[in-house]
């Protein structure tokens, strides 16, 4: 599995892949919205997180982008990570596209139960499963 992560806390960043480690996965990390819609341009992910404030292009307007795309990347899962605790902060970014929204510090087994749903809800989409 490949994962995007979009962050720019470089701690908050080998923090996540620490725990990916354990799980085998392999993680590229961007430091910012413009980085990540770059990365995402030339290589293949099976999901990407998101943190949400950033210099430059924030994670909101990252997600709208992706979603914008013409082609199957559009499609990619998005797990926003973030320290925001706003009272509809999770409401507003599912509403902007993200698939699920974690909160900081995230929690290894919330990070791989909420991947593990959205890989077996894109198999059973995409005819593998069920």
């Amino acid at each position: 599995m490949k994962i995007l992560f979009v962050e720019d806390d470089a701690m908050n960043r080998r923090v996540v892949k620490d725990m990916l480690d354990v799980a085998g996965a392999e993680m590229v990390e961007a430091g910012g919205g413009e980085e990540g819609l770059r990365l995402i341009d030339d290589h293949e992910f099976d999901i990407i997180l998101m943190d949400l404030r950033m210099p430059g292009m924030d994670g909101i307007t990252a997600i709208r982008h992706i979603r914008a795309r013409a082609d199957r990347k559009a499609r990619l899962p998005v797990i926003v990570i973030t320290a925001d605790t706003g009272a509809n902060l999770r409401e507003e970014c599912l509403g902007e596209g993200a698939d699920e929204v974690l909160f900081k510090p995230v929690a290894m087994d919330s990070l791989f139960d909420a991947i593990g749903r959205l890989m077996a809800r894109d198999m059973g989409e995409s005819g593998l499963i069920g």
